[in-house]
């Protein structure tokens, strides 16, 4: 049987950690900043469905590694206060992650808006 009260718990704290996540980081809001001028970018051209699917993923990857890098952060913050080396790569190679992710979004992005920037620049010319 589903304990529908610890669910709702459960969101209510996932909710949480969504809010603290903005109003603590500074990422969380150039990402915010970046998803709304896709979005706009979007639907100024008037994406297909496949292609919001491609950009929806993209998206979805940049803001789950973000977040998983501030948790990991701050968990190695809380465990290793004090400078260790040790602590740092492992930030290190969190923050690694997200450039990643960003680096694979941005080509996507590429890949997905360049025909129709060509489109809309060439009925310029």
């Amino acid at each position: 049987m589903i304990d529908f009260p610890k669910t709702i718990r459960s969101f209510r704290f996932a909710f949480q950690g969504i809010w603290q996540f903005f109003r603590q980081e500074n990422n969380a809001r150039v990402h915010l900043l970046a998803t709304v001028l896709v979005v706009l970018a979007g639907l100024f051209f008037g994406l297909d469905r496949y292609d919001w699917l491609w950009i929806t993923v993209a998206v979805a990857l940049v803001w789950v590694s973000e977040s998983m890098n501030t948790a990991i952060e701050k968990l190695v913050d809380m465990v290793s206060p004090d400078f260790d080396s040790r602590a740092g790569a492992v930030k290190d190679l969190a923050a690694g992650a997200v450039l990643l992710a960003t680096l694979a979004a941005v080509i996507i992005g590429l890949i997905v808006f360049w025909p129709y920037v060509w489109h809309w620049v060439s009925d310029w010319l």
